[in-house]
């Protein structure tokens, strides 16, 4: 049986690791031993058949993505770099590995490199050699600099494998990695990864759907959305509002935590207002009726504005950037979105990453 060491940190929201799980127990259950490595705040999460360790937990200080800190809010020290750096390797001593894969990195977590550069050394040195692969997402930070880009396709020469899990008739990788000449002779796309089921009840139905996601930063789109409602088409219908603080019910208006059913009420809703993470973008294309997507971002962080903007260029969703968000401005776009079309009538994605991941990994190491 092939071993896998998964390597993923989460810093502001859950989409990193969620998706790592979903990886992990899709290669678990196709026969791979695999072991999922988290170094961010620790969850629950559904694994299977994978194995889990939990490292020292770290977080970003701030939206800016900037900073780490432990979770506490006291920064790092060279003390705790090397004392978590010292558990990971040993760790992946113990494990002799036949795949080490890391999550995004070095296209992203470039403030790891002070264990993850030493965890890609040691795979390097070991004999047998691992499979060294990179996972990540459809879109990378566009806004890295030249340099960095650079030393992206500098630390990617360690790597046999870069796994895209995005659709290149969707979005091409190019569009967000300026060093893609570079790379594209170790690149494989596999799809996006989705964690999805069908509809198995009428809960939601003809609702409009309000997703804040799984990060810290959604409180504006909640509040934003339940002062559009009245200004709508759809002003008759009942918003479910996800991700609030607390459950509260009001006229027209339902406030509660995030729920396991999302997809399930996108496929029975009649729109989808959200944020533009990976997960949730997946997650809607994959089954909403129609949507609106507004994008967390800064200066810095280009990711979910590029998706959102991207998706709305080819006429799947409609776009309302995070910095022109009001009640007015989500009241019109939710009106743009009922005359348009619907994402159903698009041709459909590829939605089969976790599996076709798995079938990749087991053709290289034969």
């Amino acid at each position: 049986m092939s071993r896998v060491f998964f390597h993923v940190q989460h810093l502001l929201g859950i989409g990193h690791v969620r998706r790592a799980a979903v990886l992990a127990r899709t290669l678990a259950a196709r026969g791979f031993d695999v072991l999922l490595v988290s170094g961010g705040a620790p969850l629950t999460l559904d694994l299977g058949q994978a194995r889990f360790h939990q490292l020292p937990p770290v977080r970003a200080r701030d939206q800016g993505l900037r900073e780490l800190s432990q979770l506490d809010g006291r920064p790092l020290d060279d003390a705790f770099r090397t004392a978590r750096t010292r558990q990971l390797l040993a760790l992946f001593d113990a494990e002799q590995p036949d795949v080490l894969i890391t999550e995004q990195f070095p296209f992203g977590r470039t403030q790891l490199r002070f264990e993850l550069l030493p965890l890609i050394e040691s795979a390097r040195m070991r004999t047998p050699r691992p499979l060294i692969a990179a996972s990540v997402r459809d879109i990378v930070r566009r806004s890295v600099s030249p340099q960095r880009v650079r030393e992206t396709i500098d630390h990617l020469k360690a790597f046999d494998l870069v796994m895209i899990h995005g659709d290149p008739k969707l979005i091409g990788f190019e569009r967000s990695f300026a060093g893609w000449p570079a790379i594209r002779d170790r690149a494989v796309y596999t799809g996006y990864i989705a964690d999805t089921d069908p509809a198995t009840s009428d809960v939601g139905r003809d609702e409009v759907v309000v997703s804040a996601g799984g990060g810290a930063v959604g409180a504006p789109l909640l509040q934003a959305a339940a002062a559009a409602r009245p200004k709508t088409a759809l002003a008759n219908r009942t918003w479910r509002l996800l991700g609030a603080p607390r459950a509260e019910r009001r006229e027209g208006l339902i406030a509660e935590p995030l729920r396991a059913d999302f997809t399930t009420l996108l496929r029975n809703a009649t729109l989808s207002i959200s944020q533009a993470g990976y997960n949730t973008v997946v997650e809607t294309l994959s089954g909403a009726e129609r949507a609106v997507l507004v994008p967390f971002g800064t200066a810095r962080e280009t990711e979910q504005t590029d998706r959102a903007t991207w998706l709305a260029e080819r006429g799947l969703v409609t776009c309302v950037p995070a910095e022109t968000l009001s009640p007015d401005t989500l009241a019109a776009a939710v009106d743009r979105a009922l005359r348009g079309p619907s994402i159903r009538s698009f041709p459909a994605c590829d939605l089969k990453g976790a599996a076709a991941t798995a079938t990749l990994l087991q053709r290289r190491l034969a």
